[in-house]
């Protein structure tokens, strides 16, 4: 994953609405409306912030017979949390052996 693709799926991650729509399209197609209802979001905003999650490559559409429905790309989610863990890892254990050094 480049480096520009891990900061527009970061952004894409940094709206709590975004983050709702990704979570309701984990394991299920969800039409746009069904989306905007359940985040809170007008269509209009919802739409836009799909946009995002697509242009980030963190969901899919596919145009039905009158919607589009929105699926999670679970495999690109499962590689930008990957990234996370692997950038997190080294400064959660200095932070825990510091946390266990104060302990004692």
């Amino acid at each position: 994953m480049t480096e520009p693709a891990v900061e527009d799926a970061i952004r894409a991650l940094a709206h709590p609405g975004r983050r709702t729509m990704l979570q309701l399209v984990w394991d299920r197609e969800r039409p746009a409306s069904a989306l905007a209802e359940a985040a809170g979001l007008s269509k209009s905003a919802a739409s836009q912030h799909l946009k995002i999650l697509r242009d980030a490559g963190l969901v899919d559409v596919r145009a039905d017979a009158t919607r589009r429905l929105y699926r999670a790309d679970l495999a690109r989610v499962a590689e930008v949390a990957a990234l996370l863990d692997d950038f997190w890892a080294a400064p959660l254990q200095r932070l825990r052996v510091a946390a266990e050094g104060e302990a004692r």
